[in-house]
């Protein structure tokens, strides 16, 4: 199957705490921008990743990132 959901054309900046995460590569998780299962069944699989200490990040929202799960700015060449 694999159709990511473009869940926003802007990243998510956020302040996260050191430690392990699963983004949601699916674009269906209802806790965006983290993974709560929804991708079963999709092909699709959450992207875990680790931050060693405290930090603001640009988290992708539009699931076409070519460094996942960080914005690289790639929603402003999406199609409308």
């Amino acid at each position: 199957m694999e159709d990511r959901i473009i869940c926003d054309r802007k990243p998510q900046l956020m302040t996260l705490a050191a430690g392990d995460y699963w983004w949601c590569s699916c674009g269906r998780s209802k806790t965006q921008p983290f993974c709560d299962g929804s991708h079963k069944g999709t092909g699709l699989a959450p992207v875990k990743f680790t931050l060693t200490e405290e930090k603001t990040v640009a988290m992708c929202a539009c699931k076409h990132s070519g460094k996942e799960p960080f914005c690289d700015g790639s929603h402003a060449k999406l199609p409308e």
